[in-house]
């Protein structure tokens, strides 16, 4: 594995990626955090679900999934193409899971556990692809962005939880195509 490889599983590449397009979209650090982190974790549970590793979540009675209410976002924030719920709070907008705002520093904990020693050198990449790109614009391109980079790994089941390799060159390389 040369220098300009990291080999880490998807979700904390996702993870960081929202939490980079979130700031380059205008929010905070601390909240960008946590909208990176609900955001990775709820394509988590989607891309679970199709491999049927999670169930689904039971029908209502007109078939589809349940309502739910009082989860308590105030309001949804869309990123990298999936809605993110939100609460406002003394300390800025949080994502929440199950009307709980979450923790920045839970989710910079998470980052540097899984990036490790990589974690500056990987942001900084993904910043610099971020900043190729208008606010207004990026946000139709960042999923797609991320499709084109994120670290390969095995189809199906067997690639669940399996680590690939983030190139940062290539990272580098869309910025230059932007």
């Amino acid at each position: 594995m040369g220098t300009s490889t990291v080999m880490i599983n998807r979700a904390p590449v996702l993870t960081l990626w929202g939490a980079v397009v979130a700031e380059r979209l205008g929010y905070e650090r601390d909240e960008a955090l946590t909208l990176g982190k609900v955001m990775a974790g709820l394509q988590a549970q989607t891309k679970g679900r199709m491999l049927g590793i999670y169930k689904a979540p039971k029908k209502g009675p007109e078939g589809g999934p349940p309502k739910k209410v009082g989860l308590g976002e105030d309001f949804w924030v869309q990123l990298c193409g999936r809605g993110v719920p939100v609460k406002n709070t003394d300390d800025g907008i949080r994502a929440v899971i199950k009307d709980k705002p979450q923790d920045p520093a839970k989710a910079q904990k998470y980052l540097e556990g899984k990036f490790g020693d990589d974690l500056d050198r990987v942001r900084e990449a993904m910043e610099e692809l971020a900043a190729a790109f208008e606010p207004e614009d990026l946000e139709d391109v960042a999923y797609g962005l991320y499709e084109d980079f994120r670290p390969k790994i095995a189809r199906g089941k067997r690639g669940w939880g399996q680590k690939g390799e983030l190139d940062l060159d290539l990272l580098r390389s869309l910025t230059e195509k932007a």
